[in-house]
């Protein structure tokens, strides 16, 4: 019989570094949508807005495909927090240029604009919902692509679409927009594969995804059943010991 209740009893005391998992980058159907959408508005012809906005329910991995698409495309990844006023945001913008911010507002923006001018780039602004109760943040980003022609993408919740809604020309100018949806059966199937150098069954697969429906909690499983296989010696992770971890 499989050890698998003493297997369960040790994996809180087993480190994440102990996991062998595989580490690539899983394009799902969402990746792939998010991907389609960065080279619409790269290859939208002039005078056509290039403003996208991507949303979607916390843990389907927004943040991270942005992540990934600002270190491939060479773009400025920024994330929004909090009370963020329009100097912050472009105090920003200018660090990752490796840039000086000034003193002036006015000088930042200035500067902002030069540097895209001179070296067009794709803008990701992350956890956009912070800056929706501060509309004028939200406004230097249409003017910043208004005077560059550089593609913005706003990436935000599963209500940023409708928050922004309420600011028409600013909408307007949203030329794509993309929903992260949940994953599917095929989605899972897609992430258990790649990520697990452990097979897991098809039935198990298809449980996981009636279980778990995001990013990070299946991330935290396959961590956890391939540490349970190699305790145990297995060779394939079955339905049985994924109830038994669920």
């Amino acid at each position: 019989m499989i050890q698998t209740t003493l297997g369960l009893q040790n994996l809180n005391k087993q480190r994440s570094t102990n996991c062998c998992m595989n580490k690539t980058f899983v394009r799902t159907n969402n990746v792939k949508n998010f991907i389609g959408l960065l080279e619409n508005l790269v290859n939208k012809p002039k005078k056509i807005p290039r403003m996208g906005l991507v949303y979607g329910e916390p843990g389907l991995g927004k943040t991270q495909t942005a992540l990934w698409l600002a270190c491939k495309y060479d773009g400025i990844y920024l994330r929004a927090s909090n009370l963020m006023t329009g100097r912050w945001l472009l105090d920003g913008l200018i660090k990752e240029m490796d840039e000086l911010p000034r003193y002036l507002t006015s000088d930042n923006f200035n500067l902002v604009v030069k540097k895209l001018k001179a070296n067009p780039k794709v803008i990701f602004i992350d956890e956009i919902d912070y800056l929706m109760n501060n509309f004028k943040t939200v406004e230097i980003l249409r003017d910043l692509h208004d005077e560059t022609d550089c593609p913005i993408i706003m990436i935000g919740m599963g209500l940023a679409h409708r928050k922004l809604e309420r600011y028409k020309h600013l909408y307007d100018r949203f030329s794509e927009i993309l929903k992260f949806e949940t994953f599917g059966v095929s989605d899972i199937a897609q992430i258990v594969n790649e990520l697990s150098q452990v097979p897991i069954s098809t039935d198990a697969i298809e449980y996981i995804h009636q279980k778990h429906n995001r990013f990070r909690q299946i991330v935290q499983l396959i961590n956890k059943l391939e540490t349970l296989a190699k305790e145990n010696n297995l060779t394939e992770i079955t339905l049985e010991i994924v109830r038994q971890v669920l």
